[in-house]
């Protein structure tokens, strides 16, 4: 098609384009097909056809990535002879060829072929084509060398002044795309090489600060990262100091809503009847698993921030803000990063890094906007409130007596954009609100806070529902079981919702239903509270079929209502039951079509995990009740646990899973995951059920333990860890659990004892170490020398709780044992029992009965060896236990 130059240019289009899709698997074709391609596309390019020449251009990146410039060099001197041209139209087209290029490989480009580095003739040429008079060609070559700079090409570093040169050259182009092109590549800059930027920062800043006001948004929002990467570089703190007085302002004004905002904006104010449209329901990513972890008494790092702390509805959450890396979304029609969500992003961090300076100098300009007559101007700084509700908030906590009141009197503002991000700066202070402590604070701040975001979650807006809806739930979570009191108008409130809303905020109803499940517990067990809320529930659930994605964050939801109303849930437990294992079932039977069949698509994971989830949650809310049931299911969900675990030579339950070979473990490590922490909610609530399966399932949860497995398979070991602590607990002295004591200590005593073991992995083992010693401390006793150290010092930190409590009384069961174990490290073990604040009696009995036995044993010795140790632990030892 490239020479039949009478065809129609529509049909040798096209047929270039079938080329380009084809064409990343020309390594494999035969040389002859490959010289031919490569002859015939440099022909195609210099086409009279402008389709068919930019075909031609997409075939030449395909060819060139998938060959690499080695194989074929000549396409790059084609091109870099195109940009000598006389023809612009040439010129341009090879330019853009060159540029997709450089955006897409940059590290094939920046090598070596037959002794000579193209990119030392390329950089120079882009360099001198950047000040060319023709646009197109300007802007081809600021991008072209942008994209070497992450890459930290030699070949431009050894031009670097030139080119900051022509950069700073062409800072006051005409055209907007090359301002883009330059605002883009000194923030790169920045980060690659702060030595070439911070010399000259003054000239830098001013541009940038200028460009952020630019009246193309494209090229504002590129000068406005540049402020978003200055502000998280923390060594680069010092520098940016001096121009925040300035650039405050700048970035508040860029959160006013500007025309093209309003116009994606544009809608009915009551809206909440109209259907969605299938653009409004943003893809939504399920699958992260139960994960079993143990919290923390006090951070461990120094230098932890708690972002929890106030703005529990943090900046990268789904409501105001979505993932921009995070990435800013705040409740726009528009999904798309742009330059008000690039710099509410960058005053969060200003916030964060300056604190109390940075409200000082925002202070009088948020007055002003925050009652102004001009609801933009409101809104936008009700925005930067929010935005600054992390960094600033020891500043602004003395203020929030009135700021707060004021939030909420705006929730009735006549414009949806106000309440709505009105709804969202109230959640970011929720903690707040939360935490009061008097009854005219909790009458005051608390209340009114949750009985406006109520009202806004069945506001006549969908916009505002959204953000009322996801307030609500962050307000849940800080609250937790001070909600109580207010059930009963709570639940109804949120079970109309169900009438009221379209698709979209369903979503977002089934997480603030099952976050107040979560936080207030077991007191919605109470059969008034069941009666409203299920119905609702339970109608939806029967109106979905069990492969439509909408079940998905319903099956989430009551995961977490299960475990809060417990038994009251049982007259539901049956169906719920059956059509979770259902769907377990279903979903491993695609698994294993797609095994058989890998052409086929891989099958989607999140109606396995949340199914998995939901029988965990069936599990801990009703207890041993649920025995009968689970043990009389029908396909037996016992065989189906150990198909997510296990590797299967032949399925022997042909009834369940039609006889296949099994390649491998599941290999998504959410699903392991979510069936541990089913095995492990088993062996809690229907041991008896579980235990005929124990030999079965104990051979993948030993070999799922390991010291350092890959990132996304942590939780999965966590789990696996935890449900092999639980199984001990309930073999208790029975001997037959003896036979795993060996094998998994000697997986458990390496994780603790490797210092690139996960946090998380190594708490989890040390405390599973200790339960199994609980049980059968003989086995375990000898090694104790080996580990005790590193025990101590994996759980003195945990919160006390049961699970602490049992894993200590273990390791005094192998202190018993061994005593000489401990011997060189009894201090630590001493440090670990000063930790406690509420053991339990029978553990500190054990404490007690140890330390006065060393005491004892030492005898005139023991006073020396305690004088040498912290006061702090002298003081306590002496005034808790009496040695």
């Amino acid at each position: 098609m490239a020479h039949l130059t009478n065809e129609q240019d529509r049909v040798r289009a096209v047929t270039g384009l079938l080329l380009k899709n084809n064409a990343k698997g020309i390594a494999k074709a035969p040389q002859e097909v490959v010289d031919y391609v490569k002859v015939n596309v440099l022909i195609a390019f210099q086409d009279r056809v402008k389709e068919v020449r930019d075909a031609a251009g997409q075939v030449i990146v395909t060819l060139l990535g998938a060959l690499e410039v080695a194989q074929w060099p000549e396409a790059v001197m084609h091109l870099m002879h195109g940009l000598e041209s006389t023809d612009p139209v040439q010129q341009i087209a090879s330019f853009g060829v060159l540029e997709r290029a450089c955006e897409d490989y940059p590290k094939k480009l920046d090598v070596d072929v037959n002794g000579q580095r193209p990119l030392d003739y390329m950089i120079p040429k882009f360099i001198a084509l950047a000040d060319d008079e023709k646009p197109k060609i300007r802007a081809h070559a600021i991008t072209s060398l942008s994209h070497f700079i992450p890459i930290s090409s030699q070949s431009l570093f050894a031009h670097i002044d030139p080119y900051v040169q022509c950069l700073f050259r062409r800072a006051s182009d005409d055209n907007a795309d090359v301002r883009r092109g330059v605002c883009s590549s000194l923030v790169l800059l920045l980060v690659a090489r702060p030595d070439r930027i911070i010399p000259e920062l003054p000239i830098v800043a001013q541009f940038m600060l200028y460009s952020t006001q630019d009246k193309d948004e494209n090229v504002a929002l590129e000068a406005c990262e540049f402020w978003l990467t200055f502000a998280e570089e923390p060594d680069l703190v010092g520098s940016l100091a001096p121009l925040v007085p300035e650039l405050a302002p700048v970035l508040l004004k860029c959160m006013i809503y500007g025309e093209e905002d309003l116009v994606w904006l544009d809608g009915a104010d009551d809206d909440a009847e109209e259907k969605d449209r299938e653009t409004d329901i943003k893809p939504r990513h399920y699958g992260g698993g139960k994960a079993h972890g143990l919290e923390s008494a006090v951070s461990s790092d120094p230098n932890h921030v708690n972002k929890s702390k106030f703005g529990g509805s943090s900046l990268d959450d789904e409501d105001e803000f979505d993932d921009y890396d995070p990435e800013f979304d705040d409740d726009d029609a528009s999904t798309e990063w742009n330059l008000r969500k690039c710099a509410a992003a960058a005053l969060d961090i200003l916030a964060v890094r300056f604190g109390e300076d940075l409200l000082k100098i925002l202070l009088p300009h948020l007055n002003e906007r925050l009652y102004s007559q001009d609801w933009l101007q409101k809104e936008s700084a009700i925005l930067a409130l929010g935005a600054m509700a992390e960094g600033c908030i020891d500043a602004i906590e003395p203020h929030l007596n009135l700021i707060v009141p004021f939030l909420i009197e705006t929730l009735n503002h006549e414009k949806p954009l106000v309440r709505s991000i009105s709804c969202w700066t109230l959640g970011r202070y929720a903690h707040w609100c939360a935490n009061f402590e008097t009854e005219e604070q909790r009458d005051r701040y608390f209340i009114p806070a949750m009985e406006g975001l109520l009202r806004m979650v069945l506001d006549s807006n969908k916009r505002v529902q959204e953000a009322g809806c996801s307030a609500f739930a962050t307000l849940e979570e800080d609250a937790g079981s001070k909600l109580s009191p207010y059930l009963e108008p709570i639940l109804r409130n949120l079970m109309y919702a169900f009438e009221k809303y379209q698709q979209k905020n369903l979503l977002i109803l089934y997480d603030a239903i099952g976050t107040l499940a979560d936080a207030v517990g077991n007191a919605l067990e109470n059969p008034q509270y069941v009666e409203i809320l299920m119905p609702p529930l339970i109608k939806r659930w029967s109106e979905l079929d069990s492969d439509d994605e909408d079940l998905i964050p319903l099956l989430e939801c009551l995961s977490s209502v299960t475990m809060a109303t417990g038994h009251g849930f049982g007259a539901y437990a049956q169906p719920v039951l059956e059509r979770a294992i259902k769907i377990v079932h279903s979903s491993l039977l695609l698994w294993e079509e797609y095994q058989r069949n890998p052409e086929l698509d891989e099958p989607d994971r999140p109606f396995l995990i949340v199914s998995l989830d939901l029988l965990s949650g069936l599990v801990q809310g009703l207890g041993n009740s649920i025995d009968n049931m689970i043990a009389n299911s029908t396909p037996p969900l016992l065989p189906l646990i150990n198909i997510c675990l296990k590797v299967y030579e032949t399925v022997a339950f042909v009834h369940i899973i039609r006889a296949e070979k099994y390649l491998s473990q599941h290999p998504q490590a959410p699903v392991r995951q979510s069936a541990y922490a089913l095995i492990g909610d088993m062996a809690i609530s229907c041991f008896g059920t579980l235990r005929p399966y124990v030999p079965t399932l104990m051979a993948e949860i030993i070999s799922q333990i390991e010291p350092e497995p890959k990132y996304e398979f942590i939780s999965a070991a966590n789990n696996a860890a935890w449900s092999v602590g639980e199984i001990a607990l309930r073999y208790g002295a029975d001997p037959e659990f003896h036979q795993y004591v060996q094998p998994l200590i000697m997986r458990l005593i390496p994780t603790l004892l490797n210092p690139r073991s996960p946090k998380s992995l190594t708490e989890n083992a040390a405390v599973t170490i200790g339960r199994i010693a609980l049980v059968c401390p003989q086995p375990v006793a000898p090694y104790l020398d080996n580990f005790a150290q590193q025990w101590c010092q994996a759980l003195w930190e945990i919160k006390d709780n049961e699970e602490k409590d049992s894993a200590f009384r273990g390791f005094c069961m192998l202190i018993k044992e061994n005593p000489s174990g401990i011997g060189k490290h009894f201090l630590w073990f001493c440090n670990a029992i000063v930790k406690w604040k509420a053991p339990s009696a029978e553990l500190r009995d054990m404490f007690s009965q140890i330390l006065h036995g060393f005491k004892d044993m030492s005898g005139s010795g023991w006073d020396a060896q305690v004088a040498s140790w912290p006061p702090s632990i002298q003081d306590a030892l002496r005034t808790q236990y009496g040695v």
